[in-house]
């Protein structure tokens, strides 16, 4: 079973940080928690978002060019706290349960250069650097308006980053575009180097879409937890022509999705066919 998780219905969510995890990749990135309890101010933000609190914790991730972005962490996704009231979702459609964000990679900036980092500290392994030229592959066989270019290189100078965090488990993380620019950083777990390069294939895969604003495909219900990163019925706009998860269960969830919130390490790293849809759809 291809367990993919990136893309075939997600929300458009930007700004924010998140990441997968290996029952779908062990729970993300690793930052450093702040032993401060988060503000009330903070957790509605959170739930503007379309993003469940419980558990959420301030944590401070450390980059390879140095810089420090401030964040709140809940569950497998990661908020820049000063970039949070651009995460608020925009209620459409109606009444129906579907929110999107103002945030996606805008026209002019779809041409994106993405690092595989080489440095000191922060390298990707050989087996990541592979499932991160194949994944790369996939996006530009499509046929949008998105292009890819790759390098590797101890440089941190391109829209999108891609590094090793060094942290345990099977994992990674990113976020949601923001000022209509992909988001930057995606961290890699080094417990990662453990699965199949098809499994890194897809989880490469999977925060790339991230990174270009997509959501989770079963945010209504993670499969590994029965949880609703919605939280209080805050959902994703559904993307014509892909199936529809609500909140109350998975009917016609597309388990093949690049944008599963979980994945077991069997994956193919292939887009499915809704993945291809909501891809073309969008851009």
């Amino acid at each position: 079973m291809k367990k993919i998780k990136v893309l075939a219905f997600c929300a458009i969510v930007a700004g924010f940080t998140t990441s997968c995890e290996k029952k779908e990749v062990s729970n993300e990135t690793q930052p450093e928690t702040v032993a401060e309890q988060v503000s009330k101010a903070h957790i509605q933000a959170l739930h503007d978002a379309g993003v469940n609190a419980t558990g959420a914790e301030y944590v401070t991730v450390k980059h390879p060019d140095g810089s420090v972005e401030e964040a709140i962490q809940s569950s497998d996704l990661i908020l820049a706290i000063n970039k949070l009231a651009e995460q608020k979702l925009a209620e459409i459609e109606n009444g129906n349960k579907q929110y999107r964000t103002n945030n996606l990679v805008s026209s002019g900036n779809r041409n994106i250069s993405i690092i595989g980092y080489t440095g000191s500290g922060y390298a990707l392994t050989s087996k990541m650097r592979t499932g991160l030229q194949w994944a790369v592959n996939n996006y530009n066989a499509l046929n949008n308006t998105l292009s890819f270019s790759l390098s590797f290189a101890a440089s941190t100078s391109a829209d999108m980053v891609v590094y090793n965090n060094g942290a345990s488990g099977a994992g990674g993380s990113a976020g949601f575009p923001s000022g209509g620019r992909p988001y930057k950083w995606i961290q890699i777990n080094a417990g990662s180097n453990s699965i199949s390069n098809n499994a890194m294939e897809h989880l490469m895969g999977h925060e790339m879409g991230h990174c270009l604003g997509f959501r989770h495909t079963d945010y209504a219900r993670r499969r590994c937890d029965n949880s609703n990163e919605g939280g209080g019925g805050i959902g994703a706009i559904h993307i014509p022509g892909t199936p529809t998860a609500n909140q109350w269960g998975q009917s016609g969830l597309d388990t093949d999705s690049i944008m599963i919130s979980c994945f077991d390490g069997g994956e193919d790293g292939e887009f499915s066919n809704y993945d291809r849809t909501a891809l073309n759809y969008l851009y």
